[in-house]
């Protein structure tokens, strides 16, 4: 791991880092670019950080942390001057957990000057209504200076992806919002909350705490559960769930409140009840520190999400699932499949990503994602042609993956996607479908088998279909070379979520294995608002 404190620095290294891998993968026959995650911090680093440092390591190449107290976010009366500065346990940390570069400037390397003191440094402005609500209201300048800082780093790093914690979920959405607005080309992952055993939500100002605060603090998110179980009973109105929550916070009269909002999770704007999804937040002080926690709700039927290595049997398994359940069924690879049929009917190039790019942003498709039949194949229509025949040619299947692989393709597609299961009551099958398209998802099954077990199922299926015979020792080959870059590939690896339930299926018939599936399903279903 290595540390530096100066843009130069931090410039020559990445350069350098970039070149070599890129080399390397040359070498290696591979095609997959080199990805960077950022996983901006002030420092102070605890298991919430690490979160996010695990998180990037798992999906990219190279991991930079940046360890940096911004002026520009603190007001005048709040507490940047004894906010804890701890860089060489930091270091410690960041290199116990793998990461590659630690960038750690100063206020003058960063911006140029001394930002505390100086008014006219160019700053990045957010939306006036996203920062109207929330934190915005009682700290002025603050996401100012945050979308400032943020859009410096990721200027300088050019990361493909930036990790935050969704703590600080009103600073997530002003991020999203800034990087949409000025076109940053980056991924933004916003990673689950990490708690004691308490339930307290970790945080850097909890060093503050005496034993006593820390203890009183927790009555912060047991009056997020209090409205949580109201709202899964079926009241969905704002007034109902925020005097829940301000009920529970009577019981703790050292605690002092300054908000409790029901707002819009990606607008921000204030909600009279949860139609699809709300987040509840709330922002209160012990003693002299100030902390904040959140949850969402979410009012919609479950996402079931489906994810597991080729040849495991997902899509066998989810349509019999999705019929069983009467769950729509969004068949991914049909999409990508008629994007590669658009791609070959229009005379493109299939590696010239920019025209493809042009070609994918407009086109108009459409699924019938209802399973009627086992026996029946959905309709897929492009540009208003019905292409359900077409895409299953030989000529798409060979060259389906090159299309998929770009990251435009991708991008254009997954937004698709997650707008179709906006309300919930889907399932979709992949390799990145509860890791990367919906990490939300109410419930996340990995199927997996052996690779010995896959290549007998292959050649099964190779021989019922009149295929010529092929060696078993050639499938596992295969299989496991297959397994090798779906895992490694830069664009949505292959990997089970850490909330995902493995279920194992050598030894299962499909029956079984939708069995299962649907009996979670049910559990899950249990638990989730009367009035979805």
């Amino acid at each position: 791991m290595r540390l530096f404190t100066t843009v130069a620095g931090l410039r020559c290294y990445l350069h350098l880092r970039r070149s070599e891998q890129e080399l390397a993968g040359t070498k290696l026959a591979d095609v997959n670019p080199v990805t960077v995650g950022l996983v901006p911090t002030m420092g102070a680093l605890h298991r919430g950080h690490l979160s996010l440092i695990h998180r990037a390591r798992q999906d990219n190449h190279l991991v930079v942390v940046s360890i940096f107290v911004n002026p520009l976010q603190f007001g005048v009366n709040e507490d940047f001057q004894i906010y804890p500065r701890t860089l060489e346990q930091d270091q410690q940390q960041c290199e116990q957990a793998d990461v590659d570069l630690v960038f750690a400037p100063t206020a003058s390397e960063l911006y140029g000057t001394d930002a505390s003191v100086n008014n006219a440094l160019t700053q990045v402005l957010p939306p006036a209504a996203a920062i109207a609500s929330l934190c915005g209201r009682f700290r002025p300048g603050h996401f100012e200076g945050v979308a400032t800082v943020v859009t410096k780093l990721l200027n300088l790093v050019q990361p493909d992806r930036a990790y935050f914690g969704q703590k600080d979920a009103q600073q997530v959405a002003i991020v999203r919002r800034v990087v949409a607005d000025l076109n940053v080309p980056v991924e933004i992952v916003s990673c689950p909350i990490v708690r004691e055993v308490s339930g307290l939500a970790l945080s850097s100002r909890n060093q503050y705490l005496t034993e006593e605060e820390r203890s009183q603090a927790t009555v912060l998110y047991r009056s997020l559960q209090q409205a949580e179980q109201l709202f899964r009973a079926g009241n969905l109105k704002s007034s109902d769930l925020l005097t829940a929550v301000q009920a529970e916070l009577t019981t703790t009269p050292a605690l002092k409140p300054e908000y409790v909002e029901l707002v819009d999770p990606v607008t921000l704007a204030p909600l009279e009840r949860v139609e699809e999804s709300g987040l509840l937040a709330i922002a209160a002080h012990i003693g002299s520190t100030r902390l904040i926690d959140n949850v969402v709700l979410r009012n919609r039927q479950p996402i079931l999400a489906i994810d597991g290595p080729a040849g495991v049997g997902k899509s066998t398994v989810v349509r019999q699932v999705a019929q069983t359940l009467g769950l729509l069924h969004l068949d991914t690879g049909a999409m990508y499949r008629a994007i590669t049929w658009l791609v070959m009917q229009s005379g493109v190039a299939l590696d010239d990503q920019p025209a493809i790019a042009e070609l994918v942003s407009q086109c108009q498709l459409e699924l019938e994602n209802q399973v009627k039949s086992l026996l029946s194949t959905p309709k897929v229509w492009v540009n208003g042609q019905d292409v359900t025949l077409a895409i299953r040619s030989a000529e798409v299947t060979a060259h389906v993956s090159t299309i998929a692989a770009q990251p435009a393709v991708r991008r254009s597609l997954v937004k698709q996607q997650q707008q179709y299961g906006r309300k919930g009551g889907i399932v979709m099958d992949g390799r990145d479908i509860g890791t990367s398209v919906f990490p939300d998802a109410e419930l996340k099954i990995f199927l997996t088998a052996s690779v010995q077990e896959r290549a007998r199922r292959r050649q099964l299926d190779l021989k019922n279909q009149g295929q010529p015979e092929v060696n078993l020792e050639e499938l596992e080959r295969t299989i496991y070379e297959r397994d090798r870059k779906d895992s490694t590939r830069s664009i949505a690896p292959l990997r089970k979520a850490e909330d995902a339930i493995e279920i194992q299926t050598d030894q299962l018939t499909i029956d079984e294995v939708v069995a299962k599936i649907v009996s979670l399903y049910h559990q899950r279903l249990a638990s989730l608002p009367k009035n979805y």
